[in-house]
């Protein structure tokens, strides 16, 4: 696939703009064109946030994204609001530790992240938004990981940098799922 559309929702807090940043930052580095574009209400922290990025190996010709290749929702009202819009075809990787519902679409790959169970694990549930970045990486092998987490310290701001290590191992761990996915074909 030339060009990758990307819808990552949930609420804010989730770092939702955060993982779509690290995503455009590691995807500019390897010379892919790039665009990201965030959205989030006036409340931020508990109200929805969502970023469309976009990576091409050509020059991209709008940041709006009306119909993603791949999906990644955090919560229930991002799945809600945006799985119609899913590219027959596409991905979507859901947290299934915050989607309580079934999948309506048929015509679409669905891969179920334990993003939460395995942030609580790691000692910190904020790095669930890793879990799923590095689920998507390891299904779809757009971007090496290694590059990924070379682009930790410029995505993440400096006063969180104590953190560099925890996010690191977050995005193997989902990387991990991924990858399993994909070898294995388990997906609904």
């Amino acid at each position: 696939m030339d060009t990758y559309k990307i819808i990552i929702s949930g609420f804010g807090g989730q770092g939702i703009l955060l993982i779509g940043k690290l995503l455009t930052y590691a995807a500019n580095s390897i010379g892919k064109h790039v665009s990201w574009l965030p959205s989030y209400g006036p409340e931020m922290r508990g109200g929805s946030a969502n970023c469309m990025v976009v990576i091409s190996n050509k020059p991209i010709n709008s940041p709006l994204v009306s119909e993603p290749t791949t999906l990644v929702a955090m919560n229930r009202p991002s799945l809600d609001k945006f799985e119609p819009k899913i590219k027959e075809g596409g991905l979507l990787f859901i947290n299934e530790d915050a989607i309580n519902r079934e999948i309506a679409r048929k015509d679409i790959e669905v891969i179920k992240v334990p993003a939460d169970t395995i942030a609580y694990k790691l000692g910190n549930n904020k790095v669930a938004n890793m879990v799923m970045l590095g689920a998507y990486l390891g299904y779809t092998e757009l971007i090496p990981l290694e590059v990924v987490v070379d682009n930790l310290k410029k995505a993440i701001p400096q006063h969180r940098h104590h953190l560099l290590g925890l996010n690191e191992e977050a995005l193997k761990e989902g990387y991990k799922i991924g990858s399993e996915n994909r070898v294995s074909g388990k997906v609904e």
